[in-house]
């Protein structure tokens, strides 16, 4: 196989979910790059490929991404693999990737499973449009002031969850984002794969008196009405008015910004504008 770096999207629970160019490609390269070699090494031994293995993780990257690196550099064709799905998605690989490309290695993917995109197609959310947000922030009030930079997005937010969070994360969407049509996708394209749907405040109460679910978790958030992003825009220009009425631009954006959760650049932007429209000496 010729030298460079190939992304591999391996299975995300299914040992059967593989193409034969994945196959290919994994057997055909000098190395395999995987967080856990255990991991991977199920999955090669079903095939009957033999590649050698070498972990990759955020523990030993500082470590072992040169080696890689120099191998590729000497001519050696390796595969980056993850333990489930899609590399660089919650992964360490980016890195890896990152000083391929630096370095003037030839990078390609091998296209497969990606736990957002299957919970897209079975959410029944439109995806026209969607924003893949990753993971939350664990705490409650970063976590809402993140939601809150999302809740005027016009499209499907898709993120992962930590099933130990998820109840307190739908909570917190719900209260942020309103009442939106949404899913939670459990263990996809696995033998426990559930989803389930309904609005954000349906979902919060159904996972509230649950134990944590086990295993992936994507939940999926349909976008905002016409009239809720309105709506947000409506209440942010009553915060800035009545802020400006007694401070500067500047700190009127601040407070307000803080206070929202919106962008701080954007607020000012805001406040700018509705101090030109007052006219000098008006709030």
């Amino acid at each position: 196989m010729p030298s460079g770096l190939y992304i591999v999207a391996t299975p995300i629970g299914n040992l059967d979910d593989v193409s034969l160019r994945m196959l290919a490609t994994l057997g055909g390269v000098d190395r395999i790059a995987c967080e856990d070699t255990r991991v991977t090494a199920r999955l090669l031994a079903r095939y009957g490929i033999a590649t050698r293995t070498t972990a990759y993780h955020d523990h030993n990257a500082q470590r072992v991404l040169p080696k890689l690196i120099e191998a590729l550099q000497n001519g050696d064709s390796m595969a980056l693999v993850s333990d489930a799905g899609t590399p660089l998605v919650s992964d360490p690989g980016l890195r890896l990737v990152r000083a391929a490309i630096e370095a003037g290695i030839a990078v390609t993917t091998i296209p497969g499973p990606a736990a957002a995109i299957a919970g897209l197609t079975l959410a029944g959310l439109p995806v026209d449009r969607f924003l893949f947000a990753g993971f939350l922030p664990a705490r409650g009030t970063a976590r809402r002031t993140a939601l809150a930079e999302l809740a005027a997005v016009p499209a499907t937010l898709v993120f992962y969850e930590a099933p130990h969070r998820l109840a307190a994360a739908l909570v917190d969407m719900a209260a942020v984002l309103g009442e939106r049509d949404a899913a939670v996708a459990r263990e996809l394209t696995k033998l426990h794969e559930e989803v389930r749907r309904g609005t954000l405040s349906a979902l919060a109460e159904s996972y509230a008196g649950d134990a944590a679910p086990r295993g992936e978790i994507v939940v999926l958030v349909g976008p905002p009405g016409a009239q809720a992003v309105q709506d947000d825009a409506e209440q942010l220009d009553a915060r800035l008015r009545e802020a400006l009425s007694r401070m500067s631009v500047r700190d009127a954006a601040a407070l307000v910004a803080a206070e929202t959760g919106w962008k701080r650049r954007e607020v000012y932007a805001r406040a700018l504008a509705l101090a030109q429209e007052a006219g000098p000496g008006k709030p």
